[in-house]
């Protein structure tokens, strides 16, 4: 479309009105508002119609091609974003012509013009970030677990940020490149963003220091968290709890507080399993020849308790010691055996993994008895399999307690108090 045919219809229309006995101001008016439709009018028809073919266009590449980049920019919107610099292109250009006897008309809709290029050039820049950190995290997977949100966030607050700039010097005219107002707006930029750059420093830390990637599990008392990270960007990182709610937490937190990740313990051979029965330490006794006759019928202990009462016989004799009194010299105790016997438990049971640490052990006593502690890592390390493996050692380590003489404490209830009273 030419200039000068424009420029001939605008002389054209504005004649016509003329002759229809408008006056000149009313004719200028009339001939205003008439190049004001055919701006929008055209620009409009202009924009779905180039909208369609490049979407259609896009479409059809990305069909025809093996990569996947393109079919993101499809899903990004970044064709319908592009689509819209052609008719802005066009109507820049006309725009001269058909407001050329209206300066303030074509000084306002030049200003229009270049602001709605700002504003699609910064749609456009989002577009193709989304587009990256879309296609690197879901089709390749070395960063499919790493906070790449964060980096389109911070990308994104400098792209609207430069794009505010443009707009001010666009309305204004007003250049912004003088030290004083860089300085000005530094101070401003820092007192606005402060929790933003915070966050965008704890993701880079998060990130170049592998804290925490999505798909971690983590515990994070302070704000009541614990599941699986599903997001992390540049204020928030978002983590959906066992119980399907959704916890979210600021990013600084992550290198500001403590928090527990078991990325460690799902990344190892084994998950560890620590709990301890408590004993009543009245029930803990020197055994009697009849006592140790019958437990060598435990199975699992029988080799160690002959050896055990080898030793000790030929330690008594040695030392010529008392056996009228058991505390005389050395023997065995019904509490030592147990925890021999849970230790062999562990040993032969083939849920545990022999090859990581595994120990009974004695805890200090307690108020509630002598804890004997479970010290060991189960091969299964999914969450359910786990407690099962878990509840299945210590069923059968509880009901074992009572074929050595011992027993567990447990707090009194109120059966217990009304016995008690009963009795007295």
């Amino acid at each position: 479309m030419d200039r000068e045919l424009i420029n001939t219809y605008a002389c054209l229309i504005r004649d016509y009105l003329l002759e229809l006995g408008m006056g000149e101001l009313w004719a200028s008016i009339i001939n205003l508002v008439i190049n004001l439709i055919v701006v929008t009018v055209l620009a409009t028809v202009l924009d779905i119609v180039f909208r369609k073919i490049t979407i259609q266009l896009f479409k059809t590449f990305s069909d025809k091609t093996t990569t996947t980049f393109d079919n993101f920019l499809v899903k990004s919107n970044f064709p319908r974003f592009v689509a819209h610099f052609v008719p802005l292109g066009i109507v820049w250009f006309l725009i001269p012509s058909l407001f050329q006897d209206f300066p303030l008309a074509e000084y306002v809709m030049h200003i229009i013009a270049q602001l709605y290029l700002v504003l699609i050039s910064i749609l456009v820049f989002r577009s193709i970030l989304r587009t990256t950190n879309n296609y690197l995290r879901f089709s390749t997977e070395k960063f499919s677990d790493k906070p790449l949100e964060s980096y389109v966030q911070v990308l994104m607050i400098f792209a609207w940020s430069a794009g505010i700039f443009l707009s001010i010097q666009i309305l204004t005219e007003y250049s912004l490149k003088s030290l004083t107002t860089l300085g000005a707006f530094s101070a401003v930029l820092l007192l606005i963003f402060k929790d933003t750059i915070l966050g965008f420093v704890a993701s880079i830390q998060v990130s170049v220091n592998d804290i925490v990637r999505i798909g971690d599990w983590i515990t994070f008392s302070k704000f009541g968290a614990d599941g699986y990270v599903t997001e992390i960007n540049l204020a928030t990182v978002r983590v959906q709890n066992f119980d399907n709610t959704f916890t979210t937490i600021p990013t600084y937190s992550l290198i500001a507080d403590s928090f527990q990740n078991w990325r460690g313990m799902q990344e190892s051979d084994g998950r560890r399993i620590k709990r301890s029965i408590y004993i009543k330490q009245n029930s803990i006794k020197f055994l009697s020849p009849e006592e140790i006759d019958d437990l060598k019928k435990i199975q699992l202990i029988a080799p160690y308790i002959e050896h055990r009462e080898k030793d000790v016989t030929k330690y008594n004799k040695l030392t010529e010691a008392d056996r009228s009194l058991p505390i005389n010299g050395r023997n065995q105790t019904n509490l030592g055996i147990f925890r021999k016997y849970a230790d062999a438990f562990l040993h032969e049971n083939p849920a545990i993994n022999k090859d990581q640490f595994l120990m009974v052990r004695h805890l200090a006593p307690t108020d509630k008895g002598i804890p004997i502690e479970i010290f060991c890592f189960s091969y299964d390390k999914t969450w359910e399999n786990y407690e099962h493996i878990q509840a299945d050692i210590f069923d059968h380590l509880i009901a074992a307690v009572p074929y050595f003489g011992l027993e567990i404490f447990e707090s009194p209830s109120g059966k217990d108090l009304a016995k008690l009273s009963l009795n007295e």
